[in-house]
């Protein structure tokens, strides 16, 4: 049963939806397909509702029309250097694209934005110097480094 939801993401597929939720609910506790709808068998369902992390989702296995951008990202905040690099490997791995500042494209061509939490922690600090120095180290990064920016910010 889909879970009720006023506002829900709808992210557009050309028929691989199923595969990359099951994918995304793979990578994050409180995550599950909620219902892979498919009117015939011998083709992907239409819609697949799922839940991201408790944020719910739906794809739409629309056809070739239209393809994902970086305008729209799912972006995820991370606690730590090890599930930065998890989240990193598993969606950038097989096919998927680095890009830069915690930024990526997985296979299916979907933006994402892995963000260790320590990075707004330290952008947001009272002493604009230390900020300065963070976001300079960050826009130098691919995957946040989270030790890195630990290192920029205590450089005095």
């Amino acid at each position: 049963m889909i879970e009720p939801s006023k506002v829900r993401t709808c992210l557009w597929f050309d028929g691989n939806g199923v595969e990359a939720a099951r994918l995304y609910v793979s990578l994050l506790p409180g995550s599950k397909i909620d219902n892979p709808a498919s009117l015939d068998a011998a083709k992907p369902p239409m819609t697949v509702h799922f839940t991201l992390a408790g944020t719910p989702y739906m794809i739409l296995n629309g056809g070739p029309q239209y393809r994902p951008s970086e305008a729209a990202s799912i972006f995820v905040t991370t606690d730590d250097q090890a599930e930065t690099d998890r989240l990193w490997d598993a969606l950038a791995g097989n096919g998927g694209k680095p890009g830069r500042c915690g930024w990526l494209k997985d296979r299916y061509d979907v933006s994402w934005q892995i963000v260790p939490r320590r990075l707004p922690e330290l952008l947001s600090g009272s002493r604009p110097e230390i900020a300065g120095r963070v976001m300079h180290a960050m826009m130098q990064m691919a995957k946040i480094d989270i030790a890195a920016l630990e290192a920029a910010a205590n450089t005095d």
